[in-house]
């Protein structure tokens, strides 16, 4: 059977542009015993693919080699199987990459229960949700009562973040990038204070929103909002840092703040990446698993349809265009 997948065939010099890959149409192989062929139906889009094509080793995880596939996550149906696991129609989740399928042995494949829809799957229950818990709940230590800040706030992380510290106690306020994005994340999401970080008086509107402080800092964009925001952290307080998407297509990376107030506020900060903490998967799938059950947890999915979209798409993860977790619907 031959279907269509998209390899990596430059690195980017700046932004992502078509001429970094090129669609190709590949053959799928005789199953062998143990595997399993797979039909992937939605493909995540994520900023962490910019890292990815880069040329960089020492990264969390190795960059996509020029001439694979393009890396990414998904969810996807088992259309043949060699392997006692796995029945026809079983849907997984996995790394599938830009590709219409796939075969596996099965290895690192997450079951999925049938009744829960693929949607929530990308957008909650998988990359975006484990992050967000992970970020929040592992390193930022939450209390009921203390001020959570989030930047990129409407993104998909983002916004998991800020309604997760609500159903924890906490008080919330974050930043976002249109006037329609704030109101989203304070009518919708619960939010008790969300900032266009566009707005003229930016710092004004920061410190207006959090008199009191911030107690936990949880990071996604940089820029001139990390700035304000670091010098608004209170004794003890925690800076979550997941994502830096302000500069990812920047030619020179942002400033970052003086550290003094490290010393003085005895501030924690820490960085994390997903791959480390797999181990910690299934725990915290089923702690989102109930916040979603209870209604805890909304989502928005921006839709993308057909493969090839993604050549395109996937800068609307760098410039706030997407609504929502972006995905690709095959």
């Amino acid at each position: 059977m031959k279907y269509t997948a998209i390899k990596l065939v430059k690195r980017p010099e700046a932004g992502i542009t078509p001429d970094l890959f090129e669609t190709v149409t590949l053959q799928s192989p005789a199953l062998k015993d143990g595997e399993i062929l797979l039909k992937q139906t939605h493909m995540s889009l994520d900023p962490a693919m910019k890292g990815w094509m880069m040329e960089d080793r020492n990264s969390y995880v190795p960059p996509v080699e020029l001439g694979e596939v393009m890396r990414s996550s998904g969810v996807a149906e088992v259309v043949e199987t060699n392997n006692r696991k796995f029945n026809v129609g079983d849907k997984v989740w996995g790394q599938f990459g830009w590709a219409e399928y796939a075969v596996s042995d099965g290895t690192g494949l997450q079951p999925l229960p049938p009744e829960v829809p693929a949607e929530a799957v990308l957008s909650v229950l998988t990359i975006p949700g484990l992050t967000a818990y992970h970020g929040l709940m592992n390193i930022g230590k939450p209390k009921a009562g203390e001020i959570l800040f989030v930047s990129g706030a409407a993104g998909s992380v983002g916004s998991l973040v800020g309604q997760i510290g609500k159903a924890e106690g906490m008080q919330v306020v974050g930043t976002a990038g249109t006037d329609d994005k704030c109101r989203w994340l304070e009518d919708e999401l619960g939010f008790d204070a969300a900032i266009n970080y566009k707005s003229e008086h930016l710092a004004k509107n920061i410190v207006g929103a959090t008199p009191n402080g911030v107690d936990v800092y949880f990071e996604n964009t940089g820029g001139d909002v990390q700035h304000i925001v670091y010098n608004r952290m209170n004794v003890g307080g925690r800076i979550v840092v997941c994502g830096m998407i302000a500069d990812y297509n920047a030619a020179k990376p942002s400033a970052g703040p003086n550290w003094i107030n490290m010393i003085r506020r005895r501030l924690t900060m820490q960085g994390f990446a997903l791959p480390d903490h797999w181990d910690k998967v299934p725990e915290m799938s089923a702690k989102l698993a109930g916040y979603l059950a209870t209604g805890k947890l909304k989502y928005r999915a921006h839709k993308l349809e057909g493969l090839e979209s993604a050549i395109d798409g996937i800068n609307l993860l760098f410039t706030g265009g997407n609504e929502g977790k972006l995905m690709v619907v095959l």
